[in-house]
């Protein structure tokens, strides 16, 4: 056993309460079950096969409000293994889900029994015609694309609100639209093709000129039966007429049955009846898509009416005027929105009635641009507005931050309006469209019926094409409570379909809440062409049973998740999956959403139950040791729950005192320590020089079976030589600031054959050739920004660190008088921020008057402006820090590059390294999952130079690239040397 073992049960839940009705039986605590592990296993290979009980649970929760545990979760990598897994399923009578984002709102990404991620591979996007056209793999988010095609100046037509979360695959599987997609820029309207994987193991490219001769070859009762559907359809002049009105406003309901009028043979039937179909008709492997201009000029505006009724009834005016977006969000969305980084505070004093529209005009010149604000400004003048609260302005703006403050708050609804409920309660989203003109009379009849059942719900919705979504919550473990949303649900339906002749779903897709209601809404002819066309396509029905067809009319009752509440930073989660495309660990282990999910699963179950010691035992590795704790989660979800703080909290319960004490002995002699590592790494330079690298692997490897593998960092190859013994002389007199180089910059010198200065050297050398010297105190040795003990947990430590290098930092800055200078980004924003929860009173007030500035920034700000570029290099890729992104330097980084470089390129996929100080010592399989996308982008091409803004974070991506990654400090110092 590890000398240094953590404390066993320190990660149990306090507050458990179980049993739950919805939690894992005891059954199950041993996962999946054989046959079915072992077979799987055998057929597609052991690291596809996820089968312990904390793989099933984390896969158990998406974006809504239901809850279904697989018997088994499959990562199938290509298409030959999807065509491997429906075989294996047609012959052992096996159900299947496909799962990517998780961000559904209806169940869509839930099975009971094989459930397949088709995220984690299935990324990847060709630009193709110049932009005009994608060819777009189904795992890769909609903000991805959208990044890929704005170097061509185009966009895709569907734009959830999900855009940084959401995959394609889903997008068009749920026929997703958004802001602005309406019914004609929507993933119907703009699919060129896209091949697919029918449950019979037949591929089908619908862009293939032989597709459909191939296809009747290979399933030619499916062909007879989809061209005898579209006769039948075709003959009935009352039904072609009922299916063209449904789809004059958006609707996702059912299956697109107008794919049997808009297309001419069975493949090009087939390619429009996926489009919404939810994978209950095969599975989409890859997507080619026509794009739209992306319309730079933008305009908008955000609007304050009386009332609800009051802002729909503008709608109409709005959209005569050209208006691309009018977003509707109601007093409870607005105030809720509060938590949302950006939005004014006093909105949370908004009158309960109050309703805002977000307009917004897109041109692709100035003149079209006037003319639309020329338009917007006559509807303005028709209006009568009001302004409750000193921040409203009522006024169009061409604001980029303005704008992107307004978009922020509309897209943040699901979300911060969820993290806004009670504890406890389970969030149901509703989505629904009428007829735009009638979108004022059916505001006004919902607020009704939501009174008239208890419920004070949150709207918000695209008003420009009728389309509202509201916001329910209840607690799903009272059975009153729930009867309560279903008669809710029984009156909103008929209310919609018998009132407004409406679309239940607008563009969210059926899924398990509204599967009941199809009927309802279709009618029994057009219902039954639906349930035929899914015994075509899938005869068995093996694909996603009960998701989007489902003749029991309680269905949306089953399968309702409680959430019990847990951590209180955790209880806001909705479970929406916002976080976790940032997440460095999401393709090793868990998101921090996962993490989550976990945890209150843990707190379902009872004290004594096997499947908490089940999930207890994965829960250490898999979600706190292996959480880089950069907190980029943090900034992707819209309530600002920060995961990696929880996790870092988490490793400091597992701490004994031992270890605790000895951390903070680290602390208080860390003179000493420093000292000891640079010398320790001089030393290993030696040691690798001579006798390779396996000799320091193994002994490294021996240290931490010996103490803790999350403790003792480990060797590796490529670890750059020592610091130098000392730093670059310099004066206090005259000094513009005080320069604190960091203490991984005191220990580690620059990439390994890399001639030129070192980073300290650059820094004051360019600083002063600019006019801006800086003074390097001579006591900085044994000082610290306190990340190293932050990032573990270990409290007292941090406290220690924190107050003596604030301390310090105030002596050497003359009372706060003199910035202060980071030459590590990491370390800057933990002087700035992060040391500040653990300082003394007193401490705490002579932190805010020191001014902590990023090396970077400093460069930027004031350096740039005073110096003159020599020289540049062709081509210069970043990798910018998280640190950046938590404090919004990436820009300081790009303007130093850019002064450096004549091409400066930011990877699309660039992300948290997870090195994170030493993280990717102690844990090599995070840092190289990490960085497997953007150095994959990286190393597509060669650049001449490499550049970063913190030592440990270039180490990670010269292991990830095999690339010399420097400061870009040294880039400038270079650049400007005389």
């Amino acid at each position: 056993m590890p000398l240094l073992e953590p404390k066993p049960g320190a990660l149990r839940p306090h507050g458990i309460g179980g049993p739950a009705p919805d939690r894992l039986p005891e059954w199950r605590a041993g996962g999946t079950p054989e046959p079915l592990r072992g077979e799987l296993t055998e057929l597609l290979g052991t690291e596809k096969v996820l089968w312990k009980a904390s793989d099933l649970v984390r896969y158990a929760s998406d974006a809504s409000p239901y809850r279904f545990v697989p018997q088994v979760v499959v990562v199938a990598e290509d298409i030959d293994d999807v065509s491997a897994l429906l075989s294996y399923a047609h012959g052992h009578g096996r159900e299947v889900v496909f799962r990517a984002a998780g961000t559904s709102l209806n169940g869509q990404a839930q099975g009971e029994d094989i459930l397949v991620d088709v995220r984690r591979h299935w990324t990847g996007i060709e630009v193709l015609d110049g932009g005009l056209r994608a060819r777009i793999r189904p795992g890769t988010t909609v903000a991805r694309a959208n990044a890929a095609l704005a170097r061509h100046g185009r966009v895709l037509g569907p734009d959830p609100a999900s855009a940084i979360a959401c995959t394609l695959g889903g997008v068009v599987a749920n026929n997703s639209s958004g802001m602005t997609a309406g019914t004609t820029r929507n993933a119907y309207r703009t699919l060129s093709s896209l091949t697919f994987v029918l449950p019979g193991g037949t591929v089908v490219d619908t862009a293939d000129p032989l597709a459909d001769e191939e296809l009747s070859r290979a399933e030619p009762a499916l062909c007879r039966g989809l061209m005898e559907i579209k006769r039948q359809i075709e003959a009935d002049p009352e039904l072609v007429a009922r299916i063209r009105a449904k789809y004059a406003i958006k609707n996702t309901t059912g299956y697109r049955l107008d794919a049997y009028l808009d297309g001419a043979t069975p493949v090009e039937i087939l390619r429009g009846l996926m489009v919404g179909s939810e994978g209950t008709l095969g599975f989409l492997a890859e997507l080619v898509f026509d794009t739209l201009p992306l319309d730079r000029r933008v305009s908008g505006a955000l609007l304050f009416f009386p009332s609800l009724p009051a802002a729909a009834a503008a709608v109409p005016l709005f959209n005569e005027a050209g208006a691309l977006a009018v977003e509707v969000m109601d007093g409870n969305t607005l105030r809720a929105s509060v938590s949302v980084a950006g939005v004014p505070g006093d909105w949370a004093r908004l009158p309960k009635d109050t309703t805002a529209l977000l307009v917004e005009f897109r041109a692709p010149d100035e003149t079209g641009l006037a003319e639309y604000e020329e338009h917007a400004a006559g509807v303005l003048a028709r209006l009568e507005l009001v302004a409750p609260v000193p921040s409203v302005a009522n006024a169009f703006t061409r604001d980029p931050r303005t704008l992107h403050g307004y978009w922020t708050a509309r897209k943040a609804f699901v979300t911060a309006v969820g993290g806004a409920r009670a504890p406890g309660t389970t969030l149901i989203t509703e989505d629904f469209a009428v007829p735009p003109a009638r979108l004022a009379e059916a505001c006004e009849a919902l607020l009704a019926l939501q009174a008239e059942h208890g419920f004070d719900a949150a709207v918000a919705g695209h008003a420009a094409h009728g389309n509202l979504h509201f916001l329910l919550a209840f607690d799903a473990a009272r059975p009153a409570d729930v009867a309560r949303y279903a008669a809710f649900m029984d009156a909103f339906c008929r209310l919609t379909v018998e009132r407004f002749d409406g679309s239940l779903k607008a563009e969210h897709s059926t899924g398990r809440n509204m599967a009941p209601f199809l009927e309802l809404e279709w009618g029994p002819e057009a219902t039954e062409l639906m349930w035929r066309t899914k015994r075509l396509v899938d005869p068995e029905g093996l694909l996603a049973p009960r998701i989007l067809l489902d003749r029991d009319p309680q269905a949306h009752l089953r399968g309702l998740k409680t959430i019990p509440r847990v951590e209180a930073v955790a209880d806001p989660c909705i479970e929406c999956g916002f976080c976790e495309p940032t997440c460095p660990s999401k393709d090793l282990t868990t998101t921090p959403r996962q993490r989550i999910v976990l945890r209150r699963e843990m707190v379902r179950q009872q004290p004594a139950s096997r499947v908490l010691d089940e999930l207890l035992d994965s829960y250490g590795y898999d979600a706190v040791d292996t959480c880089a704790g950069d907190s980029t989660c943090m900034l992707a979800c819209p309530v600002g729950i920060d995961t990696g703080a929880l996790m870092k909290d988490f490793r400091h319960r597992r701490h004994g005192p031992r270890e605790e004490w000895a951390a903070e002995l680290a602390a208080r002699r860390f003179t000493a320590v420093e000292g000891a590592a640079r010398l320790a790494v001089a030393a290993a330079g030696t040691v690798s020089g001579i006798a390779g690298d396996r000799l320091l692997e193994a002994v490294t490897g021996a240290a931490r079976r010996a103490l803790r593998p999350d403790l003792v960092p480990q060797w590796l190859p490529r670890l750059p030589g020592a610091a130098a013994r000392g730093l670059p002389p310099t004066r206090r007199v005259g000094a513009a600031a005080v320069y604190y180089p960091a203490c991984i910059n005191r220990i580690f010198g620059g990439p390994r054959g890399e001639p030129g200065s070192s980073l300290p050297e650059a820094v004051v050398t360019v600083s002063e050739r600019a006019g801006k010297p800086l003074w390097i105190p001579p006591d900085v040795a044994g000082t610290c920004c306190a990340t190293i003990w932050h990032s573990k947990g270990y409290d007292a430590g941090n406290r220690v660190m924190a107050n003596r290098i604030v301390e310090a930092a105030w002596g050497w800055t003359a009372g706060g008088r003199l910035p202060l200078v980071v030459d590590a980004s990491s370390c800057a924003l933990g002087i700035a921020r992060e040391v500040v929860p653990y300082l003394t009173d007193d401490n705490r007030a002579l932190h805010a008057e020191l001014t902590v500035v990023d090396s970077v920034v400093w460069a930027a700000q004031e350096l740039l402006p005073r110096l003159a570029v020599r020289r540049t290099t062709g081509s210069a890729v970043l990798h910018p820090t998280c640190s950046m992104r938590h404090v919004g330097t990436e820009g300081a980084l790009r303007a130093v590059a850019e002064a450096c470089a004549q091409e400066v390129v930011v990877p699309a996929d660039a992300g948290c390294c997870a090195f994170a100080g030493d993280r990717g010592m102690l844990h090599p399989e995070l840092a190289a999952s990490a960085t497997a996308r953007e150095a994959a982008e990286v190393t597509e091409r060669e650049f001449d130079a490499y550049l970063s803004a913190n030592r440990m974070c270039e180490v990670g991506m010269e292991r990830a690239t095999g690339r010399p990654y420097h400061s870009a400090l040294v880039e400038l110092e270079r650049a400007t040397r005389p």
